[in-house]
């Protein structure tokens, strides 16, 4: 048998550190588009480009779907357009890494709730400990706007049923399910963008903002994840990917100029401890594939 280089062991572990990367930088490029289109058009755009690229990458139309799936289908876009929604508007008032760390509170319940073994409570304990470190309680509330933790934690819910309903398209395509759930998601919140920011949405420089947008947090991570996903095990990717809330802290310190509390770090790497753990001996409940690189 051949000896596998050193390159060829490391390209798949760069894969994905690129996709966490570009899906962070996405995102922080993404809300300098707040002051001219706000929070709700930012996500229209970056959903409604995102489902344009990856409709004429996968092509969609050329599979059929199963009696019952357009259902499936549905709730799952849905699902996909909110969680995108939702958790933009909490980027307004709170810091990128601490809205992903918060978010992330929703896959995390997703694979303890189908948990039976005792191992799991230290990971369910390391998450609520973070969490609880990061909620603005009592005469903390100043520290983290309410509003914001809020609409984070309502994207969260998002993203634990959007794992849900996407375990009942597992046996589509990858990219037939995700080209058709970004649609569907596209058509769910470019109302509220178009209803919020009207006319500024077509402004030139915008449009072109927006489709920049979409191809680093969109295309690129999910073409980086599948040669990743070839070469990884479901644990060593889910222990990859669980890096996103430091990526997203570092990235809105270095691009957002966003100052994060000792204690705030420490609570970022609590869920990250979390996610990390959960996704390596629970790696079925908590793994995540290309579909899920479009959820920031």
């Amino acid at each position: 048998m051949k000896p596998v280089s050193r390159w060829a062991q490391a390209l798949p572990l760069l894969a994905v550190l690129g996709s966490v990367i570009a899906l962070g930088l996405g995102t922080s490029l993404a809300k300098q588009l707040f002051p001219q289109v706000g929070a709700l058009g930012t996500t229209a755009l970056r959903v409604g480009f995102s489902a344009l690229l990856l409709l004429l990458i996968w092509r969609p139309w050329r599979w059929s779907l199963r009696p019952g799936d357009g259902g499936a289908v549905l709730r799952y876009g849905v699902a996909l357009g909110f969680m995108n929604l939702l958790f933009y508007q909490s980027l307004q008032t709170i810091p990128f890494g601490i809205a992903v760390a918060i978010e992330f509170s929703g896959p995390l319940a997703v694979a303890m709730f189908g948990s039976r073994r005792w191992l799991d409570l230290l990971w369910l304990a390391l998450a609520i400990g973070g969490l609880a470190l990061l909620l603005p309680w009592g005469h903390d509330v100043s520290t983290l706007d309410p509003v914001g933790v809020a609409y984070a934690l309502a994207a969260a819910a998002c993203w634990a049923s959007y794992i849900v309903f996407g375990k009942r398209l597992s046996h589509l395509h990858a990219g037939h399910s995700v080209a058709l759930g970004l649609g569907v998601a596209a058509l769910s919140v470019l109302p509220f963008g178009i209803l919020h920011a009207g006319s500024a949405l077509l402004d030139p420089a915008v449009l072109l903002w927006g489709l920049m947008i979409a191809a680093i947090s969109s295309a690129l991570p999910i073409s980086l994840e599948m040669v990743a996903l070839k070469r990884l095990s479901a644990g060593a990717f889910g222990i990859m990917t669980s890096l996103e809330p430091a990526v997203a802290a570092f990235l809105g310190w270095i691009v957002l100029h966003e100052q994060l509390t000792t204690g705030q770090w420490l609570a970022i790497v609590c869920v990250m401890a979390a996610a990390a753990g959960s996704s390596l001996t629970q790696a079925p409940a908590m793994h995540r594939g290309p579909a899920d690189e479009i959820v920031q």
